[in-house]
C-alpha cells in the first residue's frame, strides 16, 4: 500500500491540528477565525484521509 506513509503524516497532522484546536478553544477569549480555520482544515484533513483509506475499483 504505496499511501501508508502519506496517511500517517495525514493522521499526525490531523491529530496535532485536534490539539490546536482544543488549545485555542479553552483560551479565555478564543479567536474564532482561527477556530474556524484549522477546523476547515481538520476537515480537509479526514476526507483526504478517507479518500486513501477507501477500496479503489478498477
Amino acid at each position: 500500500m504505496p499511501e501508508l506513509p502519506r496517511l500517517r503524516a495525514l493522521e499526525e497532522r490531523h491529530a496535532a491540528l485536534e490539539a490546536r484546536i482544543a488549545e485555542e478553544d479553552n483560551r479565555p477569549r478564543p479567536d474564532p477565525d482561527q477556530l474556524n480555520r484549522m477546523k476547515r482544515e481538520k476537515l480537509r484533513l479526514k476526507e483526504e484521509m478517507e479518500r486513501l483509506k477507501a477500496p479503489r475499483l478498477h
